[in-house]
């Protein structure tokens, strides 16, 4: 088995491009919400393709499934902080849309995964 297999996962991607579009919306922010909801914010997306790979780093199904379940809690963190985000004004209800979508997407992977897993218990 490959030690990064986490990198031959299209989740695994999809998160991290996600990390790199939540940067760019906090860099918009302004200054003391990029020390509040901004720093939150990037910590959550920060949390979904670091959990994606921490959980395929562990030997046991039942651990890698535990990880795979942070990330989804990460990842819904992160679209309800970007619903703030954009109660605030801070980003467009377009970006919001566009976000959701790409969300929703890694919510579906996610949860594709973790059936995989389970199958394997």
């Amino acid at each position: 088995m490959d030690d990064f297999y986490f990198r031959k996962l299209q989740v695994y991607h999809k998160a991290k491009k996600l990390v790199g579009d939540v940067y760019g919306f906090v860099k918009s922010f302004p200054n003391n919400e990029q020390f509040v909801l901004g720093s939150q914010l990037q910590r959550a997306a920060i949390s979904v393709p670091s959990n994606i790979a921490e959980g395929m780093g562990r030997f046991s199904m039942k651990e890698r499934i535990h990880f795979i379940e942070i990330s989804f809690g990460s990842l819904m963190e992160v679209m309800c902080q970007l619903e703030l985000a954009e109660s605030l004004g801070y980003i467009t209800s377009e970006e919001l849309q566009a976000q959701d979508s790409e969300i929703r997407d890694i919510a579906r992977m996610l949860i594709g995964l973790r059936k995989v897993f389970e199958e394997k218990q």
